[in-house]
């Protein structure tokens, strides 16, 4: 491959981010959030283009699906710093299109996402990648006015989830975090279950308990060839130097449904506490009505693999405290979903055996009264939700409703606030982990109080040129 795609020359990459910069200001001369395909000369205006970045497992399986089943998509680019995926990435995209409405497309591939952001053809991008390269693109595409669609988490750090979500509100562009439990398709179990807490169903809220699974232990540690398709300088974007293994990054075959190894090294991801957290905690926050709150207190304890390439927390416990004195319990040796437990009974919510990809974990069942959706009471399940009572928001689905606000300019039910929220009290759980200790939260200020060493983890150094400190320097 040439040495470009090897190398991220220092000047090429500010002078992108400077590109965001200015193409913020053009956007911000727009009153409402208008996607830029209006003002194509032969572009109808119902029509949104948009591009992909990164192209893997829950790209493929999961968000280019959703979003390409809706006709007045249609897609422009992809990227991908890994060549061969790059090349598949256009591939099936193509044949996706053909397939779903019998016309062919041109899709264009971007070795550098930058170029990608800067095509002003493109409305809005999918951001599909690995953890540790979220909220920097993310960042950018706000900064050059894209609308985005955001897998979880946001951050791998609260100040960089941060610096993102502020960019995000200053832009206007429409905002969505790949929190799909909170839509209608496939579960509506979760919207009936918030809405069911919310209105007293359960007596006053007491207590939540979250179940979640955990990563095994292992990764083949040896040093292997960087492979000539990939750029790795890159894809370790804004975390240290390390030498390369495949089991650090992700299967150089077919993708297919297995999780990848970067899910399972703390470098890029936190582990299940982050991954899969974020769903359920946001459930959690959405059912106590504190999605722009935060947990008061927090403390934890893990083990860790003492050998073998992945490092991320298995077996766990977490315990913490949040307003209205409702506490959460969340351990791996608890069902796998969310129960809601208050002074007049309980109710049990989970995914049952629907998953996004091959590789979720399920509960395995599914119905309306199993182990996707149970309570103390039946009647509790069946309850109506009268008109005078709380409605919480009603998403046909993840994808459709941030294509729908990107057509009316309406706020997507996870907006940018929603996610930092929910990502931070999953990293704030994360930390107590880590650091084996009760920890006290500033919901405002968003630190730890009195507690220097917890206040450390809430950024990590970002290697030049690439994280979000970067940007538009």
């Amino acid at each position: 491959m040439n040495k470009k795609i090897n190398q991220l020359d220092r000047r090429t990459f500010l002078k992108k981010s400077a590109k965001g910069s200015a193409l913020l200001l053009a956007t911000a001369a727009f009153p409402t959030i208008v996607p830029s395909s209006v003002f194509g000369k032969n572009a109808p205006s119902n029509r949104i283009h948009v591009g992909q970045i990164g192209f893997g497992r829950i790209g493929m399986t999961h968000d280019l699906p959703e979003v390409m089943k809706h006709d007045y998509v249609t897609m422009v680019g992809v990227a991908d710093l890994d060549s061969n995926r790059l090349k598949q990435g256009k591939a099936w995209i193509e044949k996706t299109h053909m397939d779903n409405f019998g016309k062919s497309i041109q899709v264009k591939m971007y070795d550098d996402y930058h170029d990608l952001i800067a095509n002003k053809d493109i409305d809005a991008v999918v951001i599909s990648t690995p953890d540790h390269w979220h909220a920097q693109p993310a960042m950018e595409a706000a900064l050059a006015g894209k609308h985005i669609y955001l897998q979880k988490p946001t951050a791998l750090t609260i100040q960089e989830g941060r610096t993102m979500a502020d960019a995000v509100k200053k832009s206007g562009v429409v905002f969505q975090l790949g929190t799909q439990q909170r839509s209608m398709h496939p579960w509506p179990q979760f919207k009936r279950t918030c809405e069911l807490v919310r209105n007293g169903r359960i007596g006053q809220l007491k207590s939540i308990k979250i179940g979640l699974p955990i990563d095994p232990a292992g990764g083949i540690t040896t040093e292997m060839p960087v492979p000539p398709n990939l750029n790795y300088d890159m894809w370790l974007g804004s975390t240290p130097k390390v030498y390369y293994t495949k089991d650090r990054v992700h299967s150089q075959t077919e993708i297919d449904g297995e999780r990848p190894g970067w899910l399972r090294c703390e470098q890029f991801c936190a582990g299940m506490i982050t991954g899969w957290g974020v769903h359920h905690f946001d459930i959690a926050h959405w059912g106590m009505g504190v999605e722009l709150s935060g947990p008061l207190e927090v403390e934890g304890k893990a083990e860790y693999p003492t050998s073998g390439l992945w490092d991320v927390h298995g077996k766990y416990e977490i315990h913490a405290l949040y307003p209205n004195n409702v506490t959460m319990e969340v351990r791996d040796t608890f069902p796998n979903g969310v129960r809601f437990e208050g002074t007049e009974g309980w109710i049990f919510v989970s995914r049952g055996n629907v998953g996004v990809t091959a590789s979720d974990p399920t509960a395995g069942a599914d119905g309306k009264e199993n182990k996707a959706f149970y309570a103390s009471d039946k009647k509790i399940l069946t309850s109506e939700i009268k008109p005078n009572e709380i409605q919480l928001y009603a998403s046909p689905e993840q994808h459709t409703n941030w294509l729908e606000c990107i057509k009316n300019g309406k706020e997507t039910i996870s907006p940018a606030e929603v996610a930092q929220r929910v990502g931070s009290a999953c990293i704030i759980g994360y930390t107590a982990m880590k650091l084996g200790k009760k920890l006290k939260w500033d919901i405002e200020k968003e630190q730890f109080i009195g507690d220097d060493e917890a206040n450390a983890t809430l950024s990590r150094p970002q290697r030049f040129p690439y994280g979000t400190e970067h940007v538009g320097k």
